[in-house]
């Protein structure tokens, strides 16, 4: 039997694996527990490249070695199994997966997906690469919907791939242009992994939506970018739709109105409820489109007028009514702010700590010296009780002008160039896009604007999927019945790799290996910056033969404890992780995005062609990385904004 080159390379990662554990320990003089732990680490890799089921293998090695630990101690080993196995069962935040993976099945089966790429891909028709670029924005909103990696690859492997190879575009391009979109739903919130990890590391979850949020950005603008540059310089690889692709279709009463796209639709549509000409036009017709046609406008002015309230209102300051002497002594003792009033009997009394030392240190002299100040704070009392109220008015920032120009622009752009065709293909965006784009922003918004924990948002979530479903009619008994069984599904693998996860942690810090990974790396006197490059090379190699889950369960346990003495924000760390994790998706061999597209790809798409599409994507995301390690603010300014 013949064995596939990438099976080589798996056989060959095992087998250094195991060698450098064995030198290791035939290296050292005497072998401890720490050793141990690092032989059960390289073991867990080993077992989980063979094929062995995550979960487990964490359970039934840490369990093993804890016993081993524990000199053999069965009652300790079981103590501890259940210990971690509750202690992952009573986390709020895993609540929040089922919910939103469940309302990413729904959305899945709601049929959105081929719509919006139809629409979107009308709408990008004179970009160089549409069809790329298209099946980008469609990945990445579908990703955000959706969260689920093979459900987006495969959808789009069958529609968006197709389409591009009937266009001409090259194989390798429209693969990888598949793929990568389709992972973007490991970064872009509400992202199952953020999840994971901040459960993992104890971060908050809301914080980390509100960092990858930009990050995600950066990333899909990155991709669109680069898909642009090659149409323009290989024109062959992405060749432009025709003319005959670009043709909208029009209404059958619309085209009574006009007898070409092309026609300028606001003045028509006004000169329409003019006259008898169109009177085989129903007026509710017209009133219709012009309903449809000024609803940008509308929703602008409506964005315009809260937002500029919510940044320019503030919430007024507490003025304290400071008394001035002779006043009612009831009210200044119920103060707490301003001069109190000397009591009229019982002598001097001993004043507060805040006071000098020398009106401590002299009693005679101290009834002078508080009536003096009583006398020299009078006026400014007075004057404190005339002084208005704070104001509750200030500046809009300047990040809210930036955001109003670019929406304004955009929105007089829609209606400088507003033909019937580009009508037809807003309605098409009402009915795919903007669906969607309110289900997300309802979501996020919630979370990020502390309106709703991750959990309550997600069951909301999973309403507006339901909604989405039944709105589409699409909301089946076997469609539920799928949902949840596929939900139940993904729910019991992540929860299982918690426990496994946390028993094996337990057993690695009990062994010592996590104190001996620390002293190794302490004594290799890295700066912040080698320790971050080592650990985000370790992560992207590990990419390789591991999934994202078996990364963040495994392997950040030992990383997050480091993070202190290098001064590296977790928070930080997580991002940079979540970007360098969709390798875990993206390199070969064991690139699940590449086996995801070819199981439904044409037979004459290659799995070589796909890898190969892959690997400029995988260079934009080194890149993405260096710019967010080199501009933290991509991802700190929004968390700093909303909760420092």
């Amino acid at each position: 039997m013949k064995i596939r080159k990438e099976l080589y390379f798996g056989l060959i990662f095992m087998a250094l694996v195991v060698i450098g554990a064995i030198a290791l320990l035939v290296s050292v003089e005497k072998v401890t527990n720490g050793h141990l732990g690092l032989l059960m680490l390289s073991l867990v890799v080993t077992a989980i490249m063979l094929g062995f089921p995550t979960a487990f293998t964490l359970m039934g090695m840490g369990m093993i070695f804890t016993w081993l630990a524990y000199n053999r101690d069965t009652t300790k080993t079981l103590d501890l199994m259940v210990q971690a196995a509750f202690k992952t069962m009573a986390s709020d935040v895993l609540i929040a997966i089922p919910l939103f993976v469940f309302m990413g099945y729904l959305v899945e089966r709601a049929n959105l997906i081929e719509k919006l790429f139809k629409s979107l891909h009308l709408a990008m028709a004179r970009v160089p690469g549409s069809l790329a670029v298209a099946t980008l924005v469609t990945c990445a909103i579908f990703a955000t919907a959706t969260g689920i990696v093979g459900a987006v690859v495969t959808l789009m492997g069958l529609l968006a791939l197709p389409a591009m190879l009937r266009a001409g575009y090259s194989v390798p391009l429209s693969a990888g242009a598949i793929t990568a979109g389709g992972c973007l739903g490991i970064l872009i919130p509400p992202s199952v992994l953020l999840i994971v990890y901040g459960a993992t590391a104890g971060v908050s979850v809301v914080q980390l939506y509100a960092g990858a949020f930009f990050p995600g950005l950066m990333l899909t603008g990155l991709y669109i970018i680069y898909v642009i540059i090659v149409a323009k310089l290989k024109p062959a690889w992405a060749p432009p739709l025709s003319a005959a692709d670009r043709v909208v279709p029009l209404p059958p009463l619309t085209q009574k109105l006009t007898s070409s796209g092309d026609t300028y639709a606001l003045t028509n549509l006004f000169n329409a409820m003019k006259g008898k000409r169109n009177a085989d036009v129903p007026l509710g017709h017209v009133l219709r489109q012009l309903l449809v046609v000024i609803l940008p406008g509308l929703l602008f002015l409506l964005v315009l007028v809260t937002s500029y309230r919510a940044v320019t209102t503030v919430e007024a300051e507490a003025v304290y009514d400071i008394q001035q002497i002779g006043g009612s002594s009831q009210s200044s003792s119920s103060s707490s702010g301003g001069l109190q009033e000397p009591p009229s009997e019982g002598g001097l009394q001993e004043p507060p700590s805040g006071d000098t030392p020398a009106a401590a240190a002299s009693p005679a002299a101290a009834p002078a010296e508080p009536a003096a100040a009583a006398i020299a704070q009078a006026p400014a009392a007075a004057e404190s009780t005339d002084k208005p109220a704070a104001s509750t008015k200030r500046d809009a920032p300047t990040w809210w002008w930036v955001c109003f120009a670019i929406l304004g622009a955009l929105v007089a752009l829609f209606y400088l160039f507003l033909s019937y065709a580009r009508l037809e293909i807003f309605k098409m965006l009402l009915t795919s896009f903007f669906p969607l784009m309110v289900l997300i922003i309802a979501v996020l918004g919630s979370i990020v604007m502390g309106l709703a924990t991750p959990t309550e948002a997600a069951a909301m979530g999973a309403l507006g999927g339901f909604l989405l479903a039944a709105a589409y009619r699409r909301l089946t008994f076997s469609v539920v019945k799928e949902s949840v069984f596929l939900t139940a599904k993904t729910s019991a693998m992540v929860c299982w790799l918690f426990v496994g996860s946390a028993i094996f942690s337990a057993a690695f810090a009990l062994l010592g290996g996590q104190e001996l990974v620390e002293t190794w790396v302490l004594g290799m006197n890295l700066s912040k910056t080698q320790f971050l490059v080592m650990s985000q090379a370790i992560i992207f190699i590990l990419g390789w033969p591991l999934e994202w889950t078996e990364i963040i369960v495994i392997f950040m346990p030992i990383f997050i404890p480091l993070l202190d003495n290098f001064g590296v924000d977790p928070l930080f760390f997580g991002l940079l992780v979540a970007l360098n994790l969709q390798t875990a998706f993206l390199s070969p061999p064991v690139a699940m995005a590449a086996f995801y597209l070819k199981g439904v790809a044409p037979k004459h798409v290659t799995l070589n062609q796909i890898f190969l599409g892959m690997l400029p994507f995988m260079a934009i995301q080194i890149l993405a990385i260096v710019l967010l390690y080199q501009f933290p603010a991509i991802g700190l300014w929004l968390p700093q904004l909303l909760y420092k």
